[in-house]
């Protein structure tokens, strides 16, 4: 019997240690599970540097490119991209013989129109003077006649050798020889009227422009650099047919580039005039240029699928390696404040437009209004509402929303 209880009471033990366990494995599960784990930065002044990057293109700051005047083919080509060449150098030659005619054309179309205005302005030509000059002689001829009958036939009607109606026939022909003097002489000094001379005049300045814009077309068929710099594009080579308008080759000073930089447009507020610039090529990796803003944004405009403004950088270490019509990355420095009061981006919430942190304070968040200044990608500035050697929670583990009054467990 002895026995049997001491077995029965080692029962009542062991049943008692394992409920035990099992009270102390739920209490410490249930205080972990209670326990919500975050991370959190220590509040710290550091060096603040605000940038904005994006991409552009590089190009001189005067280029020169040359267009085909006319459909025709080119002859030679004098030059290769990478040559440097002096002002007025012969690059390119095109054939011209198409340009010849329309210069003969034209200055046979000046001078008709000369001929014309000449003619205009002295009443006609030689030929018209003189047969008008002849009809004026031959006129007052006729008039003249007229006159010495109708003289007669008065003083014979005066003694009554004439009679009245004679006289009064006389008169008839005097009267329309003088009307026909006074035609010829008139047409003889004003063949033209005014508006017929302005419209002559007219005829003969279109013809002379005609006449420039043929010779121009002529001269621009023997291709001259129109100043020094370097070949950096020859499009078309020889005996290739071009197009009118068809770009043939451009040419630059190398020494004096800059980049045109496309920043979208929440990002235009942010930049002024003067701000340095970094700029990076692919092409020449671990190198970089330093420029500064030159020109900002008036307006936006569409480039692709965004909304950008247009910036014009100016490169003021240029040593020629960046090549024109290039893409580069620029990244603009907008603020640098040395040493100011900062959090990780991801440990500041907005609520209605209103910033707060989560501050830890012991074993809890407390939700903590600040006013904030400046950020870059990484970091922003607090003005106010922290101090340093604050934490603050960046988020949890489990990635469950930051609370308010439940414990906490940092994991730092």
């Amino acid at each position: 019997m002895v026995q049997e209880r001491k077995q029965v009471n080692w029962r009542w033990v062991w049943l008692g240690a394992a409920i035990i366990l099992v009270l102390v494995f739920l209490s410490v599960r249930s205080l972990t599970r209670e326990r919500l784990q975050v991370r959190a930065v220590q509040v710290e002044h550091q060096a603040l540097e605000s940038t904005v990057s994006t991409n552009g293109r590089v190009e001189p700051e005067v280029n020169y490119e040359v267009h085909s005047p006319l459909a025709t083919t080119v002859k030679a080509v004098y030059v290769q991209p990478g040559d440097h060449v002096p002002a007025g150098k012969l690059l390119m030659t095109l054939d011209d013989i198409e340009a010849r005619a329309r210069l003969a054309t034209a200055q046979s179309g000046v001078k008709s129109a000369q001929a014309a205005v000449e003619a205009a302005t002295h009443n006609g030509t030689l030929e018209q003077r003189q047969a008008a000059a002849a009809d004026v002689a031959r006129a007052r001829m006729d008039r003249d006649q007229a006159q010495r009958d109708f003289d007669a036939l008065v003083k014979l009607n005066a003694t009554g050798a004439a009679s009245a109606s004679e006289v009064a026939a006389a008169r008839q022909r005097l009267d329309g020889a003088t009307a026909t003097l006074h035609v010829s002489q008139t047409s003889s000094q004003s063949r033209y009227s005014p508006s017929e001379v302005s419209r002559a005049q007219a005829a003969l300045a279109d013809a002379e422009a005609n006449l420039a814009a043929a010779q121009q077309v002529e001269a621009e068929t023997s291709i001259h650099a129109p100043a020094e710099g370097t070949i950096y594009s020859v499009n078309e080579g020889r005996t290739e047919f071009v197009e009118q308008g068809k770009l043939l080759l451009q040419l630059a000073d190398l020494r004096h580039e800059r980049v045109r930089a496309y920043f979208d447009e929440p990002e235009i507020g942010r930049l002024a005039i003067g701000q340095p610039i970094v700029i990076k090529w692919e092409a020449r990796p671990g190198k970089q240029w330093r420029g500064h803003i030159d020109r900002i944004p008036v307006t936006v405009i569409t480039y692709g699928t965004r909304t950008v403004g247009e910036v014009l950088v100016k490169i003021d270490d240029v040593d020629g390696e960046l090549l024109p019509d290039t893409n580069v990355t620029v990244t603009v420095t907008t603020s640098n404040e040395p040493n100011v009061l900062s959090i990780p981006r991801e440990a500041l919430y907005m609520e209605n437009g209103k910033p707060f942190v989560f501050l830890v304070i012991g074993n809890e968040l407390k939700r903590t209004p600040v006013v904030k200044g400046s950020t870059n990608l990484t970091q922003v500035s607090i003005i106010s509402g922290l101090n340093v050697g604050d934490w603050v929670a960046t988020g949890t583990t489990s990635g469950q929303p930051l609370q308010q009054q439940i414990p906490i467990k940092v994991v730092r």
